[in-house]
């Protein structure tokens, strides 16, 4: 098989443009997602090195070895500042321009200016360094991310693993004939190259779009106001899990909980004020959630906790604390802040969370009819009648 460089340059510089630019316009109509942007900036001087280096024998060797690697090193740096970004770190100026001021400055030298294999060496140790660097961004940052980093970790690695290889076995010139029916490394190197440009464009593209994704999901299942779950998030978080706790033969424990004279607050002081109660009342619930715990807001004040592996009496102790610091916490007066909680458990329920949505606001009713800042339970018992301490 024959791989003509000059023909794998001409592709080479045709894929880097086409695909630098589709990710340039990807980086426009994306809401100048910066990740897109350093990507694009990667390719297109990606195209841009490719072009300069082609220019050998023209009397003007210094733009295809120094300009035209020194552009090569800024094009790996943008690969690194992209999934940098990505991870929602600040870009790196200085490790930016490193490679490519070093790859300069020691063109100044010439005894490394006129040797090719130290060319080899340093060209091939700053391409490596500035992809572990990408790759090193997207792991300290993988469990966070929430995309799949797999296809482009490989790609980074594989990348990673040729120019190992070329560390050992190229030691030819760039434009050196072909031995009779085989390959020289560089054309090999330009063909992985090309093929390694345009996983990483599609990979990338794939990353920014699992993660817009994931936005526009989590948006659309959480209240904008207090950042809990919305109804929906909750109907579809409290099935799962009360199907889990079923299978496991464990309990669990719904609290519905109902702002008390939310109205008269609104009317009162404002609706600002209202939010403010209601932003309050979220933060305060939450810290008192496991992880394992859902909570969300399910209508205009009222909000619901469902707890596994959790009795009535449990459920009760977190009822009471979230009650009790509601109720203490600072506001515009005093007083103007309680909560009526009902309770309502898979014991008399099963783990079936429309009934228990049922029987919680049954307790939540008697709990408002008895003078509300109260919890009642759903079922009768030695807890059922117990009256919140102020």
């Amino acid at each position: 098989m024959q791989l003509s460089v000059p023909t794998l340059l001409v592709v080479d510089l045709y894929i880097l443009t086409l695909v630098g630019v589709l990710m340039c316009f990807a980086w426009y109509r994306g809401r100048r997602e910066p990740t897109l942007g350093y990507m694009s900036a990667a390719l297109l001087l990606g195209a841009l090195s490719t072009f300069l280096g082609s220019l050998r024998n023209l009397g003007i060797d210094y733009v295809p070895i120094v300009i035209s690697n020194a552009m090569l090193f800024l094009c790996y740096a943008m690969v690194w500042m992209s999934m940098r970004v990505f991870a929602g770190r600040p870009p790196h100026w200085p490790g930016l321009v490193a490679g490519a001021v070093l790859w300069a400055a020691l063109c100044l030298w010439p005894a490394f200016y006129g040797s090719l294999p130290a060319r080899i060496l340093l060209s091939s140790l700053l391409t490596i360094a500035y992809c572990l660097l990408a790759a090193g961004e997207l792991w300290r940052s993988r469990h966070s991310l929430e995309v799949s980093l797999r296809p482009i970790l490989i790609l980074l690695f594989l990348h990673i693993g040729v120019y190992a290889v070329r560390l050992l076995l190229d030691r030819d010139l760039p434009y050196a004939p072909a031995p009779e029916g085989g390959i020289t490394f560089f054309a090999f190197l330009i063909f992985e190259t090309l093929l390694f440009a345009i996983g990483l464009a599609f990979a990338t593209l794939a990353m920014v779009k699992e993660r817009a994704e994931l936005k526009f999901r989590s948006a659309a299942l959480s209240d904008p106001l207090t950042g809990a779950g919305n109804r929906r998030a909750f109907m579809d978080s409290g099935e799962r899990l009360l199907r889990m706790c079923a299978e496991r033969g464990e309990p669990a424990a719904l609290l519905l909980c109902d702002l008390d004279n939310f109205k008269q607050l609104n009317d009162a002081y404002g609706h600002p004020a209202g939010d403010q109660a209601l932003v309050e009342f979220s933060r305060i619930t939450a810290s008192r959630m496991r992880r394992k715990d859902v909570f969300a807001r399910i209508g205009g004040e009222e909000f619901a906790c469902l707890l596994p592996e959790a009795g009535a009496e449990g459920a009760y102790q977190v009822a009471e604390r979230v009650r009790r610091e509601f109720a203490e916490l600072p506001f515009i007066a005093e007083g103007q802040l309680s909560v009526s909680i009902g309770i309502a458990t898979t014991r008399e329920a099963g783990h079936d969370l429309p009934n228990l949505l049922a029987l919680a606001d049954q307790a939540l009713y008697a709990a408002k009819a008895k003078g509300r800042n109260r919890i009642e339970l759903a079922a009768s018992g030695p807890s059922a009648d117990r009256r919140a301490r102020e």
